[in-house]
């Protein structure tokens, strides 16, 4: 897919900014709803969102190196690659999702957990903002980064 690429970066900090509105009003919540499962075997709340946290462990970290090392100037399109758009568009929210397995590495399943994971959450998306505020300046074709599943 062919992106305007000051678009695609509003875009993405204009949703970054509403999930941590959404986060920001879990803090609500006590510690018991937040453990909560919807059925046996599903993730809880904090467990999603503890999820989401050990991927922002290797992918802000991994982007922030690569926009640093990166020379490239402001190119006004993105066009994103075949595997970005398999892995992007496999996340997506559907109206039926499909069950996904998850990395043992990546399954906070089971793990005792705390609304630390909200904090943790909610700073990361503001890294990531920063991301995509430097992110403006850059070729985003030119930057490649590793994928957590094969680095």
């Amino acid at each position: 897919m062919i992106y305007i690429s000051l678009a695609l970066l509003e875009q993405l900090s204009t949703q970054t900014k509403e999930h941590m509105a959404f986060v920001e009003s879990l803090k609500t919540l006590s510690l018991d709803d937040l453990n909560k499962r919807p059925h046996k075997g599903s993730w809880n709340i904090l467990e999603c969102i503890a999820h989401l946290n050990l991927y922002g462990n290797f992918y802000l970290p991994e982007i922030s190196r690569r926009m640093a090392a990166s020379q490239s100037k402001t190119a006004s399109y993105f066009s994103s690659g075949l595997l970005g758009n398999y892995f992007a568009k496999s996340i997506l929210p559907k109206d039926r999702p499909n069950k996904m397995k998850t990395f043992q590495e990546m399954d906070p399943i089971y793990k005792q957990l705390d609304k630390n994971v909200l904090a943790v959450f909610l700073e990361q998306q503001e890294n990531f903002l920063q991301l995509l505020e430097q992110a403006k300046s850059k070729d985003l074709g030119k930057i490649r980064t590793n994928i957590s599943i094969n680095k």
